[in-house]
């Protein structure tokens, strides 16, 4: 399901995308007028790197995800929210691109009062949900079209939505650090065959060392001389066969020939 579009609903509204800034332009047009956007000091554009790598990790399959994309919220607005969240696929009725479902602002040096009205035109057009992301609070905040107004959210949550596949974790949006923790979770949530490959791997790697432990406390038990050589070679076994059968030999076995005798 897409959020509601008024350019569907009877309205003479151009399509998202139809342009009214030339993209990769520094400005964005509001009422009519073309402002520009200023580029981002170090704070903002650290949280605006940060907030792209989170989105990207946690946007569901069915979903892309955008940055400074240019979005047409009526005749005389071109906004471009930091990341956008929208719908794979095109329009299935002007055949371009989808309204977004999730729009996300990095405010730094801008007030909340700009971004506030940044917001309400957006939710005018039909986004469903729209955060800002305050820098120098350390808070997020969604936008209540109801409300006309901002409310923080609380930073220990998680946004959850359909256009996620995992929810958001908010401290990780608004900390002032790595999201690597968070991306790598994210990653195993949405069950990443390059991370669950390590990860069989490395549970593989982990019950094998177990099996050849196993093997050396029963030759020691037993007091089947062992040298450094021998340890090292049993320790770095790996073949789950082989290490089964000097576990079943290890419990009778009087010398290391016997032990690693072929079978």
């Amino acid at each position: 399901m897409v959020p509601f579009d008024s350019a569907r609903a009877g309205s003479d509204l151009p399509d998202v995308d139809e342009r009214i800034v030339t993209p990769g332009a520094p400005y964005e047009m509001y009422d009519g007028e073309l402002v520009p956007v200023a580029p981002a000091d170090e704070a903002h554009a650290d949280r605006h790197l940060q907030l792209c790598a989170l989105i990207e990790a946690h946007t569901g399959p069915a979903f892309d995800a955008g940055c400074e994309l240019l979005t047409r919220t009526s005749k005389v607005d071109d906004l471009a929210p930091d990341v956008s969240v929208y719908p794979d696929g095109p329009d299935p009725h002007t055949g371009g691109r989808q309204l977004e479902h999730l729009a996300f602002e990095v405010v730094s040096t801008q007030t909340l009062g700009r971004a506030a009205t940044k917001a309400a035109k957006l939710a005018g057009r039909g986004v469903r949900r729209i955060f800002a992301i305050d820098v120098e609070r350390s808070r997020m905040l969604e936008w209540s079209p109801a409300l006309g107004s901002w409310s923080i959210l609380d930073p220990a949550g998680h946004i959850t939505d359909r256009a996620l596949e995992v929810p958001l974790p908010i401290d990780a949006v608004i900390r002032d650090a790595k999201a690597d923790d968070a991306l790598a979770r994210a990653l195993l949530a949405k069950n990443n065959p390059v991370l669950a490959a390590n990860r069989a791997e490395g549970k593989a790697e982990g019950k094998a060392e177990g099996k050849a432990e196993a093997v050396i406390a029963v030759l020691v038990a037993r007091g089947v001389p062992l040298d450094a050589a021998i340890c090292d070679q049993i320790l770095g076994e790996r073949d789950p066969t082989r290490l089964d059968r000097w576990i079943d030999r290890a419990g009778v076995c009087t010398s290391i020939a016997e032990l690693l005798a072929a079978p």
